[in-house]
């Protein structure tokens, strides 16, 4: 019986938070999330393209039914991610994403009609929703409560920088070799080496989880997940805020990745030029966010995630309302800054809302919400492109992307304190600092 005690201590006191203790697995992680952006880059520059020209459909709604299908799926993958992740753990749940999107490029290459490209999305949907949903949550369980921005930051960084890269070497293959199928190989590569690297090399967190949560001067109560829904989508203020904006993030996304190709290619640019463009965005987005998230752990969530839903709305105003490729390429810009802004921010102001125990849901049940953006942004922008154009169709979404903004500035409470605040704070009782980011009465309760 002593040996079994002292085995299982020195187990627990080998599992450590923080970034520099845990740096192989989390850039092992980095590089798998940037293979799991890479299956969604294939698809932003020619997909939408693909079924105008290939497949010759007209409907600017019927076009963008593939967004439709993903983002549906993905948001009810994430919901159930966080609730797997408990009960399985994050590594099988990580895997399991992998072997769901392995068909996904072979069906995009060898589709006879717009319906496999349609199924392939809702694979790569449950793809996103598990495989990208892991790699968030183990960084988050990995850096502790301390580094959660930055954690993101990095995450989102790999991930949507790879988005870019892809878009445009995506773009640049197709305007020499065709829409299909050469483009799409590169998925081939990134489904196979995400999947290998996961089975082989990825070690689940869930040790990590229990560290922190023992660490907590409160001891949270059991909660179901009907009650984590209830939180996250409307009962906390900072968890609702979050969950809007992010639905609001993703909703012009979708829209972009949808309508711009289409918008563009109407006045008569080319592929690859094209290709820069749908690259920009996720670029600037991917890069910059190594710098939003740490910042977001400085000088706190709410003005930088309220600054960037309107920095984003000026990206599709301008986007909107000018005809030439280098005010495209401004407002591209702007989408991105705008969205490195936002994007870490929520998904820490998430973290930093939820205690430890029940945060994977949380963080799921956000998602959830954020992705449903995906298909919302799709369907409303191609059924105002067909009824008014592209350009309605586009500033309608900037519209909503600023009052969104609005919200934020107007229900979230600062949900986060710097390192140093968090130092000096005083226990309202004891008169001892806390340890926590939150005071105990600060935890919403069920």
């Amino acid at each position: 019986m002593r040996v079994a005690k002292s085995d299982s201590r020195s187990a627990s006191s080998a599992v450590r938070l923080g970034l520099r203790e845990n740096w192989p697995q989390f850039a092992l992680l980095i590089l798998i999330n940037a293979f799991v952006g890479g299956m969604v880059g294939i698809e932003r520059t020619v997909v939408p393209l693909i079924g105008a020209e290939e497949f010759h459909i007209t409907s600017t709604t019927l076009v963008v039914s593939f967004i439709i299908s993903f983002g549906l799926v993905k948001a009810f993958a994430n919901l159930v991610s966080g609730q797997l992740a408990d009960i399985w753990g994050r590594k099988r749940v990580l895997v399991l994403g992998w072997l769901v999107g392995l068909p996904v490029p072979f069906m995009i290459i060898w589709a006879p009609n717009w319906e496999w490209v349609i199924a392939a999305n809702a694979l790569l949907g449950i793809n996103q929703g598990l495989a990208w949903s892991m790699t968030v949550i183990m960084k988050v369980d990995l850096v502790g409560p301390k580094s959660r921005g930055l954690a993101v930051g990095l995450n989102e960084f790999a991930g949507y920088l790879a988005v870019g890269v892809t878009a445009f070497l995506t773009g640049y293959v197709a305007s020499r070799y065709g829409l299909r199928p050469a483009p799409i190989y590169l998925g081939i590569g990134y489904a196979m080496l995400g999947a290998a690297l996961s089975i082989l090399l990825v070690r689940d967190t869930r040790d990590h989880v229990r560290l922190e949560a023992s660490s907590h001067t409160q001891k949270a109560a059991p909660i179901r997940f009907r009650e984590v829904f209830a939180l996250t989508s409307f009962k906390d203020r900072n968890l609702f805020a979050a969950s809007q904006a992010g639905l609001v993030n993703n909703l012009n996304d979708g829209m972009s990745w949808g309508i711009f190709p289409l918008f563009f290619a109407s006045f008569g640019l080319g592929v690859e030029r094209i290709g820069i463009l749908k690259a920009i965005y996720p670029a600037t987005w991917g890069i910059l966010q190594i710098a939003t998230g740490p910042l977001s752990d400085r000088w706190g969530r709410k003005g930088l995630i309220v600054a960037g839903m309107w920095v984003q709305a000026a990206g599709l105003f301008l986007t909107a309302a000018t005809r030439q490729f280098e005010w495209w390429l401004v407002g591209s810009l702007l989408l991105g800054l705008g969205t490195a802004m936002v994007y870490p921010s929520l998904i820490a102001a998430v973290s930093d809302a939820s205690h430890p125990t029940w945060r994977a849901r949380s963080l799921s049940v956000y998602r959830f919400w954020r992705d449903l953006g995906y298909a919302i942004g799709a369907l409303s922008a191609g059924l105002i492109a067909d009824r008014f154009g592209f350009s309605w169709a586009i500033a309608s979404i900037a519209a909503l992307t600023f009052l969104s903004g609005l919200v934020v500035a107007v229900a979230m409470r600062e949900p986060a304190l710097s390192l140093a605040r968090l130092r000096c704070r005083i226990h309202p009782r004891g008169g001892q600092p806390d340890d926590d980011s939150r005071s105990k009465s600060d935890w919403p309760s069920s």
